[in-house]
């Protein structure tokens, strides 16, 4: 018999223990002085206005299993639709709003959506457009009025809530809960199917392996990650900031939430850290010496950030933490910024590549042979001796079993262990290649799809490009292959620290000397007699710190005059 579970179960579980804890803040402008001011919910506040909206969206027509765009800002709003949705048993469709209006489409294409929970802007763009979306009935305006197109606002729904409730079938632990779609960072957003089950046990992964205590306060720089602490007992404090900009924070705003909450915990891209520890550096703050534990992930963290993010810890026992995953299979690894920076920082400086750590209790990890094709059974593959590159496939209790609608994708992704009926949970290839070391650690040596495969053999970006990326004024760099596979000639593009872009030739050659030097004098990068400068690197939108390689390997051969 299959369980019954319903994610938002959680959050009632947590209103129930702690009815008044401050679930959720918001900011609310700013007083005389320039102090933010906030608007506050506590847990029980938010189970209301959860259990209204799922309420209201049945007693409307919204059937179970029925699929419902949410495009909805940061906001107390935002976290009670996404468990009221759930609650219901709808499937939450999430889209990133940062990879670009193309890609937004064709995703919402793809998913055929039962209706729009969104900002007007939104809504407005959905009944301009509204022949591609023809089963959008169902749709709730949030965060404004409702002007020329049809449906109900936030404030409705909420009132639709106190008529009689249409009765509905409760949700299984395999019955999907959401559907989040994918960066698109090395092919086009897929989308992610995912079971009451899996969020279940994400949850319980991260609040067991960080030891997350109720009564703690968070500050998320990525939206979803106040559903977890409301699943915890965790406070969330909403930042003042762009969640599809991370790269563009304002660093006072950070540290504002952080001292006037006595924020605990904090969560974000490695590009928010950037920011925040370049400017403790510079004007010689420290954080807050609440704050015991920073999350970082969606890309590695770079060293240096690591080290300026410990540097303005005020607190002894305080680290950052990079754990590691995929939308597809989150968590997997994690590791310290102690443990980084006193074990394999070094080694991540001579090529070994970047140590995500150890994996998370539950999590299972595995190392096989690099290959194109997809694998029907892990018997099929061969699994690579400790130490060996290879791609990496994991599978836990928060693995994904598919895409939505692309079997193709899936049937690539996914490998069953035994041919067995039913089958044990399955393995997802992370499209990441990497090692085991002796000592279980994992470590990540870039993107399959990213290899460059010269007549010399495979070459991988993280460990090479770490050999340049040892120069003082390098700020990051990329490989690329110029040419066709397997003979494609290796190229090196470089974005200098800002201030250091080479203004003359003879800076230009000076430097590229300088480069050139750093890899002849290691073997993974010895072959590379190309270098190149650019002024910024593509990146994600999401995380503003995966590089988009796939866009520097036409540039480059622009740039050297090569047909690629």
């Amino acid at each position: 018999m299959t369980e019954s579970l319903n994610i938002a179960d959680r959050l009632t579980a947590s209103a129930s223990r702690w009815p008044n804890q401050i679930a959720v803040v918001q900011p609310a402008g700013r007083d005389s002085a320039g102090k933010y001011r906030y608007r506050t919910r506590t847990f029980a506040q938010l189970e209301v206005e959860a259990t209204s909206i799922a309420n209201g969206l049945l007693t409307w027509g919204v059937q179970p299993g029925q699929r419902l765009v949410l495009m909805v800002r940061p906001s107390f709003e935002f976290i009670a639709l996404t468990f009221g949705l759930m609650r219901a048993g709808i499937v939450v469709v999430l889209i990133d709003p940062g990879m670009g209006r193309s890609n937004i489409f064709r995703c919402l294409e793809e998913i055929n959506p039962d209706g729009f929970v969104a900002i007007p802007i939104v809504q407005a763009i959905r009944t301009i457009k509204h022949r591609r979306f023809p089963n959008a009935r169902f749709n709730v305006t949030v965060g404004g009025r409702q002007w020329f197109w049809n449906g109900k606002t936030y404030a409705d729904l909420l009132a639709e809530s106190r008529k009689p409730k249409a009765e509905s079938r409760y949700p299984t632990s395999h019955d999907p809960a959401a559907i989040i779609f994918t960066s698109g960072s090395t092919g086009p957003p897929k989308g992610v199917v995912y079971e009451h089950s899996m969020f279940d046990a994400q949850v319980d992964l991260l609040r067991d392996f960080y030891n997350i205590q109720p009564g703690e306060v968070d500050l998320p720089g990525f939206p979803l990650f106040g559903l977890f602490n409301a699943a915890m007992g965790v406070t969330t404090v909403i930042p003042d900031m762009n969640p599809t900009q991370p790269a563009c924070v304002d660093p006072t705003r950070i540290l504002a939430h952080l001292r006037d909450w006595n924020v605990t915990q904090a969560f974000g891209s490695p590009a928010i850290w950037n920011r925040v520890g370049r400017h403790c550096e510079a004007i010689g703050v420290k954080l807050p010496s609440a704050l015991r534990r920073v999350l970082s992930a969606g890309a590695p963290v770079p060293v240096h950030v690591i080290e300026r993010m410990r540097c303005a810890f005020s607190n002894p026992d305080a680290d950052i933490h990079t754990p590691y995953g995929a939308t597809e299979s989150l968590p997997v690894a994690s590791i310290s910024g102690r443990e980084v920076l006193e074990q394999t920082a070094p080694l991540s400086r001579q090529g070994a590549g970047t140590c995500v750590g150890r994996t998370f209790p539950g999590i299972e990890v595995k190392i096989i042979e690099i290959i194109d094709q997809p694998i029907r059974l892990m018997a099929d593959v061969d699994e690579l001796p400790q130490g060996k590159i290879g791609e990496i496939v994991v599978r836990g209790p928060s693995t994904t079993r598919e895409y939505f609608q692309r079997p193709d994708a899936t049937t690539m992704a996914k490998i069953n262990d035994e041919a067995l009926s039913p089958p044990p949970p399955l393995w997802h290839r992370m499209g990441d290649v990497g090692y085991l070391d002796d000592q279980g650690r994992l470590w990540f040596c870039g993107r399959k799809a990213h290899i460059v495969e010269t007549e010399l053999g495979r070459m991988f970006t993280i460990p090479c490009e770490a050999i340049f990326n040892n120069h003082p004024r390098v700020f990051r760099s990329a490989l690329v292959g110029v040419g066709s596979k397997p003979r494609q000639r290796p190229v090196i593009i470089v974005e200098p620290e800002a201030g250091q872009f080479p203004k003359t030739g003879t800076e230009r050659d000076r430097f590229q000397a300088e480069l050139l030097e750093l890899s002849k004098a290691n073997l993974l990068t010895a072959s590379i007699e190309t270098i190149l400068f650019h002024r910024s690197l593509p990146v994600d939108i999401r995380h503003n710190v995966k590089i988009f390689r796939e866009k520097l390997g036409p540039w480059a051969s622009k740039e050297l005059g090569i047909a690629n």
